[in-house]
């Protein structure tokens, strides 16, 4: 069975308490394991000089990534999620403090010289309070978008081309968890990746430039994202629907944990405002169900009947199935009539911003 490659977002789940930081990078990592005899015949290419075989794992093999996250995971397998994480060739050692962080990084270190691993030195940062990991800056505070990263982001051009406007979208699309409204903001951009596309001098259309300013924006004022701890409760979910989008924004007190997002389809658009606003807070519920199933927690919507839900009798086939699905939460409703606002920290050092309940997707 193919070895998953971990999603960003699921590794950073681990670091809640976390102070102390390394972030170790193999060097030349693929080539580093070597490709079982019997397989080596399996990677020949020619060349006008002959023909050759890989001994090492190569970067364009379809199973490379998987092979080489299963070697690292068995390897670490003693230490994932409890002071190591483990992306590809990107090892990150944490800890609570600097003693629990050296003596973790010394088992990392044995085990990598036990197992004939070497480092790139020039590419590793040990023992900080804050450091880059996969594209993010991470800290005992929690997460925000690296600014290097914004940075780029701020000088992309607008896109010429249906390729350009999807390259722009993939770029984004990684941190569409920092971005309120992401899917809804995108939706002018995202039209313009369809198949019958055919690019002249009409296809940017003022639309698409202001949501290419917006998610240039939204990344570069992105907030600090916390990091989730089950124990410490004040869980909140604050999701609306805006007509053509629904988003949402998970809260524990008061801090900002992800920002979620989708565009609805044609048939969802024709859908009463009432249901569109119960999907908002179905379609949440179903993204963080592994971090709310279990635990009591509060919703915010500024659709009066939602608060009702419960007791309602008259119930499409849709709001039925959701209502059961809502069933297996603890939760507590809470009607926000027209937009409140919820002020979230900021750690950029700008001070707080405001976010709406009305998320426009």
């Amino acid at each position: 069975m193919r070895t998953p490659i971990p999603r960003a977002d699921m590794l950073f789940d681990a670091l809640k308490g976390a102070q102390y930081f390394t972030a170790l990078d193999l060097r030349s990592g693929y080539h580093q394991i070597r490709i079982n005899e019997a397989d080596v015949p399996k990677t020949a290419f020619v060349t006008p000089f002959g023909q050759y075989q890989f001994k090492v794992l190569s970067f364009g093999f379809a199973n490379a990534p998987a092979t080489f996250q299963a070697v690292m995971n068995k390897t670490f397998s003693d230490m994932l999620y409890k002071g190591v994480l483990v992306y590809l060739d990107d090892i990150l050692v944490y800890g609570r403090s600097k003693s629990e962080h050296n003596k973790r990084l010394e088992s990392v270190l044995q085990l990598l010289d036990q197992h004939k691993f070497f480092v790139n030195a020039s590419k590793c940062d040990f023992e900080r309070t804050s450091l880059k990991y996969l594209g993010h800056i991470i800290s005992a505070d929690g997460i925000r978008v690296d600014p290097s990263k914004i940075d780029v982001v701020q000088k992309w051009p607008a896109p010429t081309s249906v390729t350009g406007v999807r390259q722009f979208l993939g770029f984004a699309n990684y941190f569409r968890r920092f971005i309120q409204g992401y899917a809804t903001l995108a939706v002018p951009l995202n039209r313009l990746t369809k198949q019958d596309v055919r690019w002249d001098a009409t296809t940017w259309t003022p639309d698409a430039q202001r949501a290419f300013d917006g998610i240039k924006h939204s990344l570069l004022h992105a907030p600090c994202l916390s990091f989730y701890d089950p124990d410490a409760g004040g869980l909140e979910v604050v999701a609306d629907a805006s007509g053509v989008g629904v988003g949402a924004v998970l809260l524990q007190n008061g801090n900002p944990i992800a920002f979620e997002s989708k565009k609805l389809d044609d048939v969802q658009q024709r859908w009463h405002p009432g249901e569109q606003e119960l999907y908002a807070v179905v379609h949440a519920l179903a993204k963080w169900r592994c971090y709310l199933e279990g635990l009591p927690f509060k919703i915010h919507s500024d659709h009066h009947p939602l608060q009702w839900l419960k007791t309602q009798p008259n119930l499409s086939r849709r709001q039925v199935r959701w209502s059961e699905y809502l069933q297996r939460f603890d939760y507590t409703w809470h009607y926000v009539k027209g937009r409140k606002q919820f002020s979230i920290p900021d750690c950029t050092g700008e001070g707080p911003r405001l976010i709406h309940s009305a998320s426009g997707g």
